[in-house]
């Protein structure tokens, strides 16, 4: 079965994440970019991911279309802000119609909101087999517990198949 890992990530966390996923199931990754970045510190960060993220903004993407149909399984990555997920996610749910696929989440937080997180997700697409998740707190700040924790996650998925 063809896996695609579809993610946003803005510290390297969740990057970090779909690294360790990519290896462990051999699976393709589309790292969202987009075409202006967000502050990356001090306050100035939190305000505009959180603000986005309130008001529902979809910022422009710069990837190339990809064809999702070549996929039996998607799985989508995306740091918590606000308690939800990151906008450019937003923005590629909007873009694409996900239907009828098997999803799988992941999500790298500082502390918490990930299983709001993932609930909103899930309302954003409907008409899927929801298959796993998982949420690690900054993961590179112990990459090895991470690591192996999502490659036993990974390795779950792929027995599902």
């Amino acid at each position: 079965m063809s896996t695609l890992i579809v993610f946003f990530s803005f510290e390297g966390n969740t990057k970090f994440i779909s690294e360790t996923i990519a290896k462990t199931m051999n699976a393709d990754t589309m790292e969202l970019k987009i075409s202006k970045e967000y502050p990356k510190k001090g306050f100035g960060k939190y305000f505009w991911g959180g603000k986005s993220v309130i008001f529902g903004e979809k910022p422009e993407l710069i990837n190339d279309r990809i064809d999702l149909s070549r996929y039996e399984t998607i799985l989508i990555g995306t740091p918590v802000w606000a308690g939800s997920y990151s906008p450019p996610i937003k923005t590629f749910l909007e873009e694409y119609r996900i239907q009828g696929k098997r999803i799988a989440l992941f999500a790298s937080h500082g502390g918490g909101g990930a299983k709001k997180c993932f609930a909103k997700l899930k309302d954003a697409l409907p008409g899927n087999e929801f298959i796993g998740e998982i949420a690690l707190v900054e993961p590179k700040k112990n990459p090895e517990d991470s690591s192996n924790e999502v490659v036993k996650w990974a390795a779950e998925l792929l027995m599902k198949e």
